[in-house]
């Protein structure tokens, strides 16, 4: 890298897994016959904020709703960029309920809510970074959606592909290393394969110095990461991926969410980042 990698704060909102359970299976990852252990996953999501906090991080928190197991996924409800706030509208009917209490949450604290007409799933298919906002299709969010995140943020779009329903959301395979906020287009870390080819050629275009990541670690859920610019939050079984990482100058802080992987999600599915200032 030009530069050392420089960390700034984030704002982040998340939901306390009281709830949390696979009861049904909308993923490869869900299997509902498997025991969830919740006190686990308590355990893991306050070990995942209180990282957050020692690092800087503001958490605040939208309180859990008996019915809604999935709600503990924050990412998925929203994207935020400039303090203006595009909602969600979930393919599975089972998880639709869970944008209730968020949009409740966003309104209760002074923001406009935009609601999509098209399936549209937040930060699981929605990453800004640089003049961009990538955004994954193919299993979840519509490009129709994408059609409506830009003309309300008024930022270029750009389309991606996703092939492997192991990676169903953009968020399991793809992260932001540097948003790009202090100039430049930002770096990305991504899993090539779980892209279309063509997808595949416009990351490596716009990102050429890109993190690329196997398989192994993004089965590992080492895509489903937290970057703020500096720390990189990151599943300890993504070994190969936190050594390259290291070896740039971040700092990669392991937090095991294990039990959430039952559900195909992890550290980034638990966390919905609000960007309050124009990037």
């Amino acid at each position: 890298m030009s530069h050392s990698p420089v960390p700034r704060p984030r704002r982040f909102l998340m939901c306390e897994p009281r709830f949390f359970d696979v009861r049904y299976a909308i993923n490869p990852w869900m299997h509902p016959e498997a025991p969830v252990h919740v006190g686990r996953a308590q355990a893991q999501w306050r070990a995942l904020v209180e990282a957050y906090r020692a690092h800087g991080h503001t958490v605040e928190t939208v309180a859990p709703v008996p019915g809604l197991p999935d709600m503990v996924f924050a990412a998925n409800h929203a994207l935020t960029v400039g303090g203006r706030v595009f909602g969600s509208l979930f393919r599975a009917a089972e998880r639709r309920p869970e944008s209730v209490p968020y949009t409740a949450w966003f309104k209760d604290a002074g923001f406009e809510v935009q609601q999509p007409g098209s399936v549209c799933e937040g930060e699981g298919d929605l990453v800004p970074v640089g003049r961009w906002v990538l955004a994954g299709t193919g299993f979840r969010t519509t490009r129709q959606a994408h059609h409506e995140v830009q003309e309300y943020f008024g930022r270029t779009v750009v389309s991606l592909t996703l092939v492997d329903p192991y990676f169903y959301h953009l968020d399991t395979a793809l992260f932001v290393l540097d948003d790009g906020r202090d100039g430049g287009d930002g770096r990305i870390a991504y899993h090539p394969g779980a892209f279309s080819p063509g997808s595949r050629e416009v990351l490596a275009r716009l990102y050429p110095d890109a993190v690329l990541a196997s398989r192994e670690d993004a089965m590992a859920f080492g895509l489903n990461s937290v970057s703020d610019g500096r720390h990189v939050f990151v599943a300890p079984g993504a070994t190969a991926l936190a050594g390259r990482l290291a070896g740039l100058g971040y700092l990669p802080v392991p937090v095991d969410l294990s039990e959430f992987h039952k559900a195909g999600g992890g550290i980034k599915c638990c966390t919905q980042e609000i960007r309050e200032n124009p990037s």
